[in-house]
């Protein structure tokens, strides 16, 4: 599927092909929530690295996140966070570990994105106090990561693009 986004100000632009467009996958990690300025639920979606198309790229800065380790050393994330400079908008996340991939925030996405079949809230034990989380009926909580990776939710569900198109 075919991608167009934006940031807010309207200073990048940016397409790319999508083998994985639902928004599915709600995370409210301390890093998504504040990167993205609200509760949390950045939402990623997939897509290939080579079909990035970047309008405006002078405008771009990125941000590698600092994770606390659990004998209290930091380390930097490898995963780039790209942002608009002028209005602060997330636009997506490419980690050199994934060279192939890339990961839009469906909230800079200006495309109609397919409708969810049923959502999954991760890193629960991460989010604010203040978060009201959605619990639908097709709605699955995790304090951790999923065990299904992106790529295999969208193929359980029908709905992979993973013709190479």
């Amino acid at each position: 599927m075919q991608l167009e986004g934006s940031c807010h100000c309207g200073q990048v632009r940016f397409r790319c092909q999508a083998y994985a467009p639902v928004p599915f996958l709600h995370c409210y990690c301390s890093i998504c929530r504040k990167t993205a300025g609200g509760s949390g639920a950045a939402i990623n979606l997939g897509a290939r690295a080579d079909t990035l198309k970047v309008e405006g790229r002078e405008h771009l800065g990125v941000y590698r996140a600092r994770i606390g380790e659990d004998d209290e050393e930091c380390r930097i994330s490898s995963g780039q966070r790209h942002f608009c400079t002028g209005c602060g908008s997330a636009l997506w996340l490419f980690d050199p570990l994934w060279p192939d991939l890339v990961h839009p925030h469906a909230s800079a996405i200006d495309t109609p994105l397919p409708r969810v079949p049923g959502r999954v809230h991760i890193l629960l034990d991460s989010k604010a106090n203040w978060v009201e989380v959605p619990r639908g009926k097709h709605d699955i909580h995790l304090d951790g990561f999923p065990e299904e990776s992106l790529e295999d939710w969208h193929r359980r569900h029908g709905l992979l693009d993973d013709t190479g198109e």
